[in-house]
């Protein structure tokens, strides 16, 4: 096995590439650029057991791959290139998991947005982009409507076989496997000042609510919602009995309010399923996160 990370690098033929080529360490990584969406399918096709990441620049013609990548139900680890967009209106803070927070996905909820000044900032985007794949849950959204385990079981062999060969390659190449996810210390809960932690538990909150808000409804975003809630708990490292407690503040709240409206609190008892599916969801992070025994 080689210890080289394979890379498929889509760009438009206008898109100077330099810059961006010598970012990517050929010691490290081993590139291959294509301007032709045709060519580069076919590349794909032909390279999916071996590829590792794609880097894809958004644009007119990444619809219509993600489209074709969706219907032959190739799931790969993903960066989404962004240069047409204005980089000064994005953070700039390479510890952060995802600076483009309010971007939907294209390919998968595990993709990874930059731009091409971002990209050059660090020297771990494509690492981080696989840690987020690895992480990856078998039920996780494709599209707006499709989940890959709605598709096809193949899929999720795939993606499982994509996963456990990725861990393979980078505890090779890289010595030991905890390095396969990127959580930055800096970045846990317990580790950031008071305000800080005001304002993740904020936005968890505000997070959650959202999830409680449309858990029994037809609502297309649920599954976006809970894996935005996981990846966001699991990179602060927030502990299940944290999740807990904002679970029973937030149902509390509700409870209060129904009261108030002399409406009887019987539904909520329907919503320790959906304290039982974020913590399933969670712990399993967690637990792909431990080394396996060799």
């Amino acid at each position: 096995m080689s210890s080289h990370l394979s890379i498929g690098l889509f760009l438009s033929p206008d898109f100077v590439a330099q810059a961006l080529l010598d970012a990517l360490n050929r010691d490290r990584y081993q590139v291959i650029v294509h301007n032709s969406r045709d060519q580069f399918c076919r590349f794909i096709e032909q390279e999916k057991q071996q590829l590792d990441c794609l880097i894809l620049q958004s644009g007119s013609e990444l619809s219509h791959l993600v489209n074709w990548l969706h219907g032959q139900v190739i799931v790969l680890p993903a960066v989404i290139l962004h240069t047409a967009l204005d980089e000064a209106s994005f953070e700039r803070d390479v510890d952060q998991p995802d600076p483009f927070k309010s971007l939907l996905f294209a390919y998968h909820t595990a993709e990874f947005h930059t731009t091409p000044t971002q990209f050059n900032l660090t020297d771990d985007v494509v690492e981080q982009a696989i840690a987020r794949f690895i992480h990856l849950s078998p039920t996780c959204r494709i599209s707006d409507s499709v989940e890959i385990a709605a598709v096809d079981p193949a899929a999720q062999s795939f993606l499982m076989l994509q996963q456990r060969r990725l861990i393979d390659k980078l505890k090779e190449r890289l010595g030991y496997l905890g390095v396969y996810y990127k959580r930055n210390p800096k970045n846990f809960f317990r580790h950031l000042p008071q305000d800080q932690q005001q304002e993740l538990l904020e936005k968890l909150k505000a997070d959650y609510q959202d999830i409680i808000l449309c858990y029994f409804t037809n609502d297309g975003t649920l599954n976006h919602r809970i894996d935005d809630f996981i990846n966001t708990s699991f990179f602060a490292d927030m502990s299940v009995p944290q999740v807990v407690e904002i679970h029973m503040a937030l149902i509390d709240d509700i409870s209060k309010q129904l009261k108030l409206e002399g409406r009887s609190e019987d539904i909520l008892l329907d919503y320790r399923l959906t304290l039982i599916d974020i913590i399933a969801h969670l712990c399993e992070m967690y637990r792909r996160s431990i080394p396996r025994e060799p």
